[in-house]
Order: structure tokens, then C-alpha cells, then sequence
């Protein structure tokens, strides 16, 4: 059997880098995870290609010489994750498809065309698949309650990638988490109870990444790396002496519920094993919405002082922000502004709720008749899906407001120094590998940070003061900068699309209270 595998395109987004990506000389964040542990799974007989279209699209000759096609998708892919099946029918090949998208959504996929909906997890679903093959079986689609053991999981294939083309390595060590926020789907797609692979796995596809000669970020990308502290804290202790060992050959981020400042332990054994960037979905510092959404683990402690904690011990914080929660009270966007600058936390993930489909979120609103357009596209240029309970003029209004002043070039410099300056945490190495990529967008950012902007005397002080005082954040600290340059552009593109769209859902309304009107006066 001859399968290509792709991966469809992502349109622009918070996660996208696009601007940052171009001035490195780089083609996309992370490469596709799923699917190249996918390929693993497959028969070792069959002949697979493999095609990233954020890197480089297929050919028409892979289409040519594949039997099968095989896509997985996310929900913001959907556009290019259609179009594809869609090719793939014209073509007369076998469509095959799995992932998160198909998993919530598998309708879409149905109705695109797709022959095989391999949906769930790969572990359970692949076999599956691969014996309806044999049969003969034209169409099928394979699903499975049972969450596997991820112990089993092969390594990811690795060497199907453009490793030079990525800005970071992604890896997997545990699926599902402990917590039941309303909007997150994570617990419908693996679970509440978080299954882990063994240390020596994880340090098995990391040898892996060191041989092939990666050097970049090494993105860790559980939903919950704490969500299994037991495991995650035995596997920390077998990291530690791997990443020593090999001089810190990688930069580890991941992702962690903001009860990690909790735990001294896992902080400590957290920084020693190398990781330096911490995703937290902190969402509002409105506790009554927190408690809304069942996030009750981000009111135990104060969450200013739990941010400052984790940063201090040397762990450089992302975060997640979301308005449009039920009974949010007005200035949601100026109190969440507020606080990324009491934190410093120079990345703000920073979103209109959308509700995903099957979530508890998602229930609820439909049994209350408030969905609006169930499959949304779910980015930052994206109105909710939903009829929320605050006007949607007012939300849109305060949201591009934060959003603009968030990414404006001067309060982000100012916010990246207050942060690493912060950062007092131990570090393996005094300076990761600097190659052409790195030299590339470091160089961009002197040059319109420090010569083209009013930026310019800020930056330069503030590059002195890092390189002597904290020599060994500067690498991250320029990366945070650049990663700025993607914001300072994209910050135009949320505020054209929301406003388009705001205009667009104004004259509808218009438009149909005019019909109302006529229709009424017809009658009389």
C-alpha cells in the first residue's frame, strides 16, 4: 500500500508565528504530532510520503502515486482539511482521516467525502482500520471507547520531517487531564484520568531528536504536563541527568495547570531538567467567571502571586485569557490588560469564547437555544459562536481594545524585561546553539526594535542590561522579542477581521428588522 499523509494548512493565528517564522527563515511552529506517530503504526511494508503543507505542499505526482490519502486536522484546518478530501474523491484514492477535528466534528468529515474516519485514539483505531482494509471494506468508520495504554506507543517517525523547517519539536508524555473546566474538550478526547508513558520512552524519542541533531525547542505538549504529578515527577528525575549528560542540548517548554505553584518540588525538578516556557491556561482574573466555569483550581491563591512565584523560580509564562464568560461584568478586556502587566507575562493567548462542540460548554448553550453557528473557525479574528450574555458590540469593542494595547511595542518591551528579570532560576548552559536561523531573527528584531521604532533606546538598554545581568536568558529573551513581531502585525488583522464581521452581523440585523417591519405593516 502506498499512503501519503498530510497535514492541511493553518490559517493566521496567535500560535501561527507567521511574521516571526518569515524572519527566522522558518516554515512552521511544530510539526504534526499525531500523524507522524500514526505513520508509525502503520505496516512496516507499506510505503508512506509525507506532506506538512505549512512547509511545502504536495505534488500532483504524490497524488499520482499514492493508493491512499490520509489527513488529520484540527478544528482552525477545516477549510484546507475539506478542500483535500475533497481532491482526494475527485482523484479516486481512499480517504482516511482522524484527528481532534473528525473525532468532535465527524460529520464534516462524512460529508466531504471521507471514505475512513479512523476517530479517537490511534492506538485503538489503527488496527481497526487496518483490518477492515484487509476485508476489503470500502468505507468504515472506527471508534473506541477504551483509552489505550500509551506505554505501547511507537516512537514517532521522526525522520519523515523537514527538521530545519520548525521552529520547535513537539512530543507527547502524558493524555488527558484531572480538571473539568466547561469549555475544554480535552476531557471528551482523552479523558480525566492522565496516562503517561514511561521515562524511559520519553528519553527514547528524545535520543532520537539529539541524533538527528535538534537543538531548538523541544515543545512538550501534553494538555496537563502536572496532570499525573507521581509520573511526571519520576520522569523529571530520569531527565535531569539525561539533559546534563548532553551539555542541555534542547530548550523544553510545555504545558501546566497554574496549580504547579503549589508544588516546590515539581517547580524545582521542572527548571533542573531544562524546561524554560510554561503555557497556563489562566483565562480571567474574575472569580466569579472561574468559578463559572468549573476552573476552581485558579481560585485557591491568589493569582498574581502564584504567576510571580513560578516565574521567580525561573520559568518564563505564557497564559491563555478568554472574555465573553456568562455573567462577566464589564471591563473584562481592561482587567485582564491590567493583569498580564502586574505579571509581566510578555505572551497572552488572548481569545472571544468560542464554544467547542460536545463540551459541557457546547451542552448547555444548545439545550438553552444560544449556538449561533456550531462550527466557528475558532481564532482570534473570530466572533463567538454564541449568543453571549453581554452585547456582542461591547465585547468585541473591549476585546480589540485590549488586544491592540496588549501587543503595542513599547509595553510588550517593557513587559519581556520586568519578566526575565524576574527569572532567577538555575540553567544547564549558558547559551543554547546559535546558528543562521537565530542570527536571522535576532538580527531582525535589533534592527526594528532598535533602529526603526521609538522602541529604540528602550531596547538597547534594556539588551545591555539583560546580556550582563542575565546571560543566560538572552537567548529566550531575544526569542520573546521576536516572537513580538508576530503580534505587532497580527494585531491588525484580529481588529480588521472582528470588525468586518461585526459589520457583517449588524447589517443582517438590519436587514432582517426591516423585513419584520414590512411584513407587519403588510398585515395591516
Amino acid at each position: 500500500m502506498k499512503a501519503l499523509l498530510i497535514w492541511p494548512n493553518f490559517p493566521n493565528s496567535f500560535w501561527g508565528y507567521q511574521e516571526t517564522l518569515h524572519l527566522a527563515g522558518l516554515r512552521s511552529t511544530n510539526p504534526p504530532l499525531g500523524l507522524i506517530t500514526v505513520a508509525a503504526m502503520l505496516p512496516k511494508e507499506w510505503e508512506i510520503r509525507f506532506a506538512d503543507r505549512n512547509v511545502a505542499p504536495e505534488t500532483e505526482a504524490d497524488w499520482a502515486w499514492c493508493d491512499i490519502v490520509m489527513i488529520s486536522a484540527m478544528i482552525v484546518q477545516k477549510a484546507d482539511f475539506r478542500a483535500l478530501i475533497q481532491k482526494g474523491v475527485a482523484f479516486g484514492k481512499k480517504v482516511a482521516v482522524g484527528g481532534p477535528f473528525p473525532t468532535s466534528v465527524p460529520e464534516f468529515a462524512l460529508e466531504a467525502g471521507a471514505n475512513y474516519l479512523i476517530l479517537d485514539e490511534g492506538e485503538c483505531t489503527i488496527p481497526m482500520f487496518l483490518e477492515a482494509l484487509e476485508k476489503g471494506e470500502e468505507r468504515g468508520i472506527f471508534r473506541s471507547p477504551e483509552k489505550p495504554d500509551v506505554t505501547q506507543t511507537p516512537i514517532p517517525r521522526f525522520d519523515l520531517l523537514n527538521m530545519d523547517a520548525y521552529l520547535a519539536i513537539t512530543v507527547q508524555f502524558s493524555r488527558g487531564c484531572p480538571f473539568q473546566c466547561e469549555f475544554c474538550d480535552i476531557i471528551n478526547l482523552y479523558g480525566r484520568k492522565p496516562r503517561t508513558k514511561t521515562p524511559e520512552q520519553m528519553l527514547a524519542e528524545l535520543e532520537v531528536l539529539y541524533q538527528m541533531g535538534w537543538h531548538r525547542y523541544v515543545f512538550i505538549v501534553d494538555d496537563n504536563f502536572i496532570g499525573n504529578k507521581r509520573n511526571a515527577k519520576l520522569f523529571l528525575k530520569a531527565l535531569i541527568p539525561w539533559m546534563e549528560e548532553r551539555n542541555y542540548p534542547f530548550i523544553l517548554l510545555t504545558e501546566a495547570s497554574l496549580n504547579l505553584a503549589e508544588d516546590d518540588e515539581m517547580i524545582e525538578l521542572m527548571v533542573k531538567a531544562g524546561f524554560t516556557v510554561l503555557f497556563m491556561g489562566i483565562e480571567t482574573p474574575d472569580t466569579d467567571s472561574l468559578l463559572g466555569i468549573h476552573k476552581n483550581q485558579n481560585t485557591r491563591h491568589p493569582l498574581v502571586e502564584s504567576c510571580h512565584k513560578i516565574t521567580k523560580a525561573g520559568l518564563q509564562i505564557m497564559s491563555g485569557f478568554i472574555m465573553g464568560f456568562d455573567g462577566e461584568r464589564p471591563g473584562a478586556g481592561k482587567r485582564i490588560q491590567e493583569f498580564i502587566t502586574a505579571t509581566g507575562i510578555p505572551q497572552g493567548q488572548f481569545s472571544l469564547l468560542q464554544a467547542l462542540q460536545n463540551t459541557q460548554l457546547w451542552q448547555r448553550l444548545e439545550k438553552e437555544g444560544r449556538l449561533v453557528d456550531g462550527l466557528g473557525t475558532f481564532h482570534q479574528g473570530a466572533i463567538m459562536n454564541f449568543v453571549p450574555t453581554r452585547p456582542i458590540e461591547e465585547l468585541v469593542e473591549e476585546y480589540i481594545d485590549a488586544f491592540w494595547n496588549i501587543y503595542e511595542p513599547m509595553p510588550f518591551l517593557k513587559r519581556n524585561f520586568r519578566h526575565f528579570m524576574m527569572m532567577n532560576g538555575w540553567r544547564g548552559r549558558l547559551m543554547p546553539k546559535i546558528t543562521y536561523r537565530e542570527l536571522r531573527l535576532f538580527s531582525a528584531v535589533c534592527w526594528r526594535q532598535g533602529v526603526l521604532r521609538s522602541t529604540r533606546w528602550r531596547f538597547w538598554w534594556q539588551f545591555l542590561a539583560i546580556a550582563l545581568l542575565k546571560p543566560r536568558l538572552f537567548y529566550d529573551y531575544m526569542t520573546s522579542l521576536g516572537v513580538g513581531e508576530h503580534f505587532f502585525k497580527y494585531r491588525y488583522e484580529v481588529r480588521d477581521q472582528l470588525l468586518t464581521q461585526l459589520a457583517t452581523m449588524k447589517q443582517a440585523k438590519a436587514k432582517h428588522q426591516e423585513e419584520e417591519s414590512y411584513q407587519l405593516a403588510s398585515v395591516h
